[in-house]
């Protein structure tokens, strides 16, 4: 019986091992800034929808790859944002999805960007209606405004949807302290509101 035990014990170590690894993996793609990082309006460049780019689909990225960082000013976190929804990726980081549903942010369709609760994304849930988003995307900086969040079932199909106008959707697994596999989807909502040279170097 003893034997079980210390069996049990070092099974256990080593789950929380591998989570605690996971979660430093996942850790390492954000970027914690001070200051403000927006230019000032007379500052900042802002550029007219480019047309030719409307409506892209498609991008020959690998999955995996970084293609976009996600700045969260309210929050202080910059995110390096990488191609697919994958698990693999999104143990890294943030994910862009990539289907037939979604564009990147020069696609001027809806843009979804998913993370972890536990790593990445553990404190969305403190932005609120009005907060912006900043995506970093092809040296472009498209800002975005939230205007609706919500908690649906992780089975919703109705999220991941075409979009006729810009649109940013983050998401994330839902309740945030949930041990396991969460049964709901933390929903946050944005529509852009500008893009071009629009935040600082850090």
């Amino acid at each position: 019986m003893r034997k079980i035990g210390i069996v049990f014990i070092i099974f256990g170590l080593a789950i929380v091992s591998w989570f605690g690894y996971e979660r430093w993996v996942g850790m390492q793609s954000i970027e914690d800034f001070e200051g403000d990082v927006v230019k000032a309006a007379d500052e900042a460049d802002a550029l007219e929808p480019d047309e030719d780019d409307e409506n892209q689909t498609t991008q020959e990225y690998e999955i995996g790859e970084g293609v976009a960082k996600l700045v969260i000013p309210e929050l202080n976190k910059a995110y390096e944002t990488y191609w697919g929804q994958d698990e693999d990726t999104l143990s890294g980081g943030v994910g862009m999805y990539d289907s037939e549903w979604t564009t990147t942010p020069a696609g001027g369709g809806h843009t979804v960007l998913s993370g972890h609760r536990d790593t990445v994304f553990s404190p969305v849930g403190d932005l609120n209606e009005g907060d912006s988003l900043y995506v970093t995307y092809e040296g472009v900086d498209y800002e975005y405004e939230i205007n609706e969040t919500w908690i649906t079932d992780k089975d919703d199909r109705s999220v991941i949807v075409e979009k006729d106008d810009p649109t940013l959707t983050l998401t994330t697994c839902y309740p945030f302290e949930y041990i396991g596999d969460a049964p709901e989807r933390y929903i946050i909502q944005a529509e852009l509101v500008n893009q071009g040279d629009l935040l600082e170097e850090f």
